[in-house]
């Protein structure tokens, strides 16, 4: 039997996070974006060696994603777009985060949430990667080329290009601004976003 929770976060619980995201930046100072990358793989490593309900295992697929955004060479983020990025994986450098990992079961709730807070403000370059990484696979099958060797070829270029404007529309829409292996070679991933401010539902 499975159940779904649904957990409120207040805007002081909130600000709990966001105070955990203060600190883990201060922690990471003077390390290099790769460094930050190899900390974030670590912690999906750690994860793979102790029990974690599903819950938490979807939302560290979506870390995978994060961190196959930048290291993705056929995507080759720009370097604003890949800070951002590579900003909201600060948090998993520190390994002193708000429960230790190493507590079973509950371990990685906290990077769990911290991830679905992250996937909330990178929703549209998550979006784009995943639209991207579907027309890659689609287009190399039909090539008879294996995903994962195509890296920035021409027949790419045209629709990365046009999956990058869509997202920087978005994502300047949305602050009212605009106008209107971690592989990263597969299909897209289905999760639970929930939308209201606060609120998680973990199935």
């Amino acid at each position: 039997m499975s159940i779904s929770l649904t957990i409120d976060l207040s805007d002081r619980d909130l600000e709990h996070f966001q105070k955990a995201m203060q600190a883990s930046r201060k922690a990471a100072e003077g390390k290099t974006p790769e460094e930050v990358v190899v900390a974030a793989g670590k912690l999906l490593a750690d994860a793979q060696k102790v029990h974690i309900p599903d819950f938490v295992r979807e939302r560290l697929l979506q870390l995978d994603d994060m961190i196959a955004m930048v290291r993705d060479q056929g995507w080759n983020m720009e370097a604003e777009d890949r800070q951002r990025v590579i900003s909201a994986l600060v948090y998993f450098v520190d390994p002193k985060d708000v429960i230790p990992d190493n507590v079973e079961v509950l371990g990685f709730l906290d990077d769990a949430i911290m991830i679905e807070l992250c996937v909330r403000e990178l929703r549209h370059e998550l979006d784009a990667y995943d639209d991207f990484c579907e027309f890659r696979a689609h287009e190399a099958t039909k090539r008879g080329v294996e995903p994962s060797s195509v890296g920035q070829a021409d027949w790419l270029a045209s629709r990365r290009e046009e999956l990058v404007d869509r997202m920087h529309t978005r994502r300047e829409r949305d602050m009212g601004i605009g106008y209107g292996s971690s592989s990263g070679y597969g299909a897209k991933r289905s999760y639970v976003r929930a939308w209201r401010p606060g609120m998680f539902t973990f199935k």
